[in-house]
Parts: C-alpha cells; structure tokens; sequence
C-alpha cells in the first residue's frame, strides 16, 4: 500500500497491529502451541497494539510488501514472545519447524491481504473522488440585495411605530 497520507497509514497500522494478533493466535495453534492464557491475551492486544501504532507512523514509498512482511513478522515475534510467556514452563521460547512454518505463511499471507485491501481502498477513493464534489468546497452565497425590499422595508417601519406607541409599562414607582 503506498504511502497516500495519515488515513491509510491509520489503516495500514491498524491491519498490521490486529492481524499480527489474530495470525499469533492461528499460527501458534497450528504450529502445535498451547491455548493461551488471559494475561498472555493482554500482554499479546498491547505488544501487537504498539506494532501497529509504530507501523503507522512510518511512511512507505517503495518495497511496500517487504515492509509489511517485516512488520508484521515482528509482531508475530513479539506476540508469540507473550504467548510463550503465558504459558510458563510448559512451553518456553521454543520454535518448532511447524510453527516457524505457520508464522512465515501467515506473514506472507496477512501482508498480501493487507497490501490487497489498501489498493482497493485507493481505487474505491479515486473513484468517489471523481464522482462526488470536493469535501469542503466553498458554495457561493446567493446574492443578496443592497437594499431591503421595498415591501419588508415599510412592514419594518409599522411595527416600529406600533411599538413606539404602546410606551412602557412597569410596576408602580414606590415613592
């Protein structure tokens, strides 16, 4: 997904934060992992949340699947890191080749997705864009006249003198 302002990367963080966390999960089970536990769930939505807030404020110009490869094979690291960490004894920081495996091709997978995704978005914007008007394009107010009419002008001066002669009235002066 090219870099097309604050919105997509927004976007491309987004996808890169919650898909390194759902892939961990899938990649972890299909690679022979235990279930994790709750605190292992917490530490894995904030790890993965500071993946995708960090991926978000980089701009990408070029190679952008490599970079979405990469970060979202650092997500997973850092996810499977808080799985392991989860589990305790029972697991440790131990990577099979079935989980190596399951993490590569959920990466791979997860970053052609995402870049797939952000070029539709680009396409689907483009388009609206040539169909819709400009977001915020000033409107030229309507031309007003000079002078009230001339109708309006006379109703306001009656009212005027109906109020004048109605006076004032308020409550007795005590004196």
């Amino acid at each position: 997904m090219k870099s097309r302002g604050p919105a997509f990367a927004r976007m491309r963080g987004g996808f890169v934060g919650s898909l390194s966390g759902a892939v961990t999960v899938a990649a972890h089970a299909a690679g022979g992992g235990m279930a994790p536990s709750q605190s292992s769930v917490v530490l894995l939505v904030l790890a993965c949340s500071a993946v995708g807030a960090l991926v978000s404020s980089i701009r990408v110009r070029r190679h952008d699947l490599v970079f979405l490869v990469g970060a979202l094979t650092v997500g997973q690291a850092l996810g499977h890191a808080t799985l392991s960490v989860g589990a305790g004894a029972h697991h440790g920081l131990q990577l099979g080749p079935a989980m190596l495996t399951a993490h590569a091709v959920a990466a791979v997978a997860a970053a052609v997705l995402i870049r797939a995704g952000g070029r539709g978005c680009e396409i689907a914007v483009a388009s609206l864009r040539s169909i819709l008007p400009a977001p915020f394009t000033p409107v030229p107010a309507p031309a007003l006249p000079t002078r009230p009419l001339p109708v309006l002008h006379r109703q306001l001066r009656r009212w005027h003198l109906v109020g004048a002669r109605l006076g004032t009235r308020g409550p007795p002066v005590l004196a």
